[in-house]
């Protein structure tokens, strides 16, 4: 009998990815859509990370669960999460892996590795300037190593490991206060982290169940769990997000014994629910519980930028700006469940802050990039970007930068300080999620010719009937764009008496933020007696740029809103919910928070607006940022089939058509439904259209592309012909009555996007 031997595959890629969770994943497939050959290396036999099956914790991100406006993210997370809703109406955590899964697969240029555990990185070079060459795996039932080099490398493992291995450098930890000038840093540094989570599901047997404790369950009763911690029957999953440890011991290394610690305190709280005569249990059982522990912090590598807090409160604005954030600052007690304090502490921004390239690769490893929660931050700042629909942001950014830093054959460093026109061009191309990104790219040449509409709609004003009512016990703020001016409102209201309202307008701080900021005009009207009546409020501003602002009803008891379900292009609503008693940091409080979903109130703008113009749809911005940043057309009762023309004046070659439809950013979409949304397709995205061109020489619209059903944002359609008049005519939405079109892009060339 001979020994035997251990089989090592080796494989070469440009960029090769380790880490599949959604920063992984999005990273992935950034870098394939570039041109890149992939390695997607997971230790895991699922992709999804903490948002998979194995852990089951909701996506969260920019939006955080409706504080922010139009802030859901686009992209490749965006695809992700409308694909989700399409596919998954039900948010079953399995199919939530076939939706990342299939997204994978889809891209040719990814070789995905499952089940494969980095173990070994070769790298060399001195500490401040190093280089990994290729990184090894075992892949457990395969009985081999699998050897990747690349050229570039992305460390989307969450815990840092690649990165580790290479000789990174890395802080762990929290800072002291001195360092960044962070108020929420302790004053002295030291090793404490947010700790692991364990989650578990609950089912209705229908008849009855008992419970057996394990020997190992922790008796709660003896803990200040039930008096500290909201436990109930109905809530399962992610609802218990509390369910916390190990941030005073390694998360790493004391791995194993924070999984046999939360699973303890699972099977307590469990025995507490079935158990303690407290509940209305009998017939439930546990349908699931986690055997892997959902890790929140661990290494933050130093990169060309550390993010801090005052970039997160202050929306600091970077040239590099590559993706955005939304999540508080959300920071967790080191003791987790036995923690005598709240389980967690929130402090908001006023909207959406950006990151930059430069959080996105090592200070010192030349060819290493960053995704997900290791990317360059502090501890403080990390409570915002840790969460998973910001960490995809940061994953397509960092495998994006990864394939243009190699073609273009520049250092991460100098893509970020001396190419970043390069960079950002990729952005626009790919359909990234930026804040504030102007398409000037030259490359379009969309933006050579002159745009034409069949028509638009030139007024911000309601449509369909009332479905809906909202009673002013409360300030409500409704956000509004100006474009140029505002020339009088008018609100449909119930009124029990006759009365006053008190309407104010406010501007907003900046073209992302949605909140109000200085007063411009206050008014007084009577309100007479009735239902469904129109005011007209007397408020008037032309500010020096287009912008948003906000009208704000002060609350009145006697008075209703009247509300429509169809989304008005760039109106939402915001509440208003006054300082609670005893608020121990009121700075940190936050007044207004949205107030309506699926609903906006019936309102007109008696001036109209140029909000929705052709213009829009050609350069400018592909996602709200001073107004919704769109072509709307006139309804279809008016204009039952709508066209945008790109018309030029000498003949184009055009390679490649791409279209941005509006996917509605203010539609708060979650994998696993921690909340629900009433329509699997959302209604404001273009349903059916077709693409037609004038060839030269020719004189006769041709059909180039006809697509039925759409229900994606981003569509890409080659055509490689040469051109004078190319147009996009809508049929039917999914449901809304305009035809809405964010981008209309021609590209000379096809392929990467």
């Amino acid at each position: 009998m001979t020994a035997g031997m251990v089989r090592t595959d080796d494989y070469h890629v440009d960029v090769a990815v380790i880490g599949g969770g959604l920063a992984g994943v999005c990273a992935a497939i950034a870098a394939a859509r570039q041109g890149a050959d992939v390695a997607l290396v997971q230790n895991r036999p699922v992709l999804g990370g903490n948002s998979s099956s194995e852990v089951r914790v909701w996506v969260c991100g920019a939006t955080a669960h409706g504080v922010h406006h139009f802030a859901r993210e686009t992209g490749i997370m965006g695809e992700l999460f409308v694909e989700n809703q399409f596919t998954n109406p039900e948010g079953n955590p399995y199919y939530w892996d076939l939706v990342l899964l299939e997204a994978v697969r889809a891209e040719p240029r990814i070789q995905l590795f499952l089940n494969t555990d980095v173990t070994d990185v070769e790298a060399s070079g001195p500490d401040d300037a190093r280089r990994i060459h290729a990184v090894t795996g075992w892949q457990s039932g395969s009985e081999r190593r699998v050897r990747v080099s690349a050229g570039a490398f992305v460390d989307a493992t969450g815990d840092g490991l690649v990165g580790y291995l290479a000789g990174a450098w890395y802080r762990l930890g929290r800072e002291a206060r001195e360092v960044y000038g962070e108020s929420w840093a302790p004053e002295v540094e030291d090793g404490a982290t947010l700790g692991s989570t364990i989650l578990f599901y609950s089912t209705d047997a229908g008849r009855p169940v008992k419970f057996v404790p394990p020997s190992f369950a922790v008796d709660i009763m003896k803990t200040a769990i039930p008096e500290l911690r909201p436990i109930s029957v109905e809530a399962k999953g992610c609802r218990y997000w509390w369910i916390e440890w190990g941030g005073e011991l390694d998360v790493v290394a004391d791995n194993e014994r924070i999984r046999d610690e939360l699973q303890g305190v699972v099977y307590g709280i469990w025995d507490y629910i079935k158990n303690s005569g407290r509940f209305d249990a009998d017939s439930l059982t546990l349908e699931w519980i986690g055997s892997v522990p959902g890790k929140r912090e661990y290494r933050r590598f130093e990169g060309g930028y550390t993010l801090t807090q005052h970039d997160v409160l202050d929306q600091t604005v970077f040239d590099d700006r590559v993706a955005f954030g939304g999540w508080s600052i959300d920071l967790h007690p080191p003791g987790g469940v036995y923690a005598t304090e709240k389980g967690s502490r929130h402090w908001h921004p006023d909207g959406n802050y950006h990151i930059p390239l430069r959080c996105l690769y090592s200070a010192n490893v030349t060819n290493m990039w960053m995704g997900g929660r290791n990317i360059s931050a502090s501890h403080v700042a990390f409570g915002s970007v840790r969460v998973m629909a910001t960490c995809g942001l940061t994953g397509e950014a960092a495998g994006l930068g990864a394939a243009v830093a190699l073609a273009e054959g520049v250092s991460p460093a100098e893509l970020a300080t001396q190419r970043f026109d390069v960079m950002r061009r990729a952005l626009i191309r790919s359909d990234a999620s930026v804040l504030g990104l102007v398409h000037e790219d030259p490359a379009d040449l969309a933006l050579q010719a002159s745009v034409d509409v069949s028509s638009t709609w030139d007024r911000v004003e309601e449509t369909g009937a009332v479905s809906g009512s909202y009673p002013l016990t409360n300030h409500l703020g409704i956000l509004v764009p100006v474009a140029p001016a505002i020339d009088g409102v008018q609100v449909q209201v119930d009124a029990s008496r006759d009365t006053e309202l008190v309407a104010e307008l406010w501007r907003t701080g900046a073209p992302h933020v949605y909140l109000p900021k200085q007063q411009v005009a206050v008014e007084r009207v009577g309100v007479p007696q009735g239902k469904g009546g129109w005011v007209r409020l007397p408020l008037a501003w032309r500010p020096k740029t287009e912008c948003n602002a906000v009208i704000v009803l002060r609350a009145n008891p006697d008075v209703t809103v009247c509300l429509q379900d169809e989304p008005i292009p760039g109106v939402a609503t915001i509440g208003h919910k006054p300082l609670p008693d005893g608020e121990a940091m009121p700075e940190i409080w936050r007044y207004w928070r949205q107030a309506l979903e699926h609903h906006v109130p019936r309102l007109r703008l008696d001036a109209p607006t140029a909000a929705y113009a052709p213009r829009r749809a050609v350069g400018g911005y592909a996602r709200p940022y001073a107004g919704p940043q769109m072509w709307v057309s006139a309804p279809f009762a008016e204009d039952p089939e709508p066209w945008l023309q790109l018309t030029w004046h000498a003949p184009a070659d055009v390679g490649e058509v791409t279209i941005v439809f509006d996917d509605d950013v203010q539609e708060d979409l979650v994998n696993l439904h921690r909340h629900r949304t009433p329509f699997e397709v959302l209604p404001t995205l273009v349903r059916d259209y077709r693409v037609e061109v004038v060839p030269e020489g020719a004189d006769e619209w041709q059909v180039v592309a006809e697509v039925t059903g759409n229900r994606v944002r981003h569509r890409r359609h080659e055509l490689s012909r040469r051109v004078t008049r190319l147009r996009v005519v809508v049929s039917a939405t999914n449901g809304v009555q305009s035809a809405r079109i964010v981008s209309v892009r021609a590209w000379a060339t096809a392929g990467q996007q």
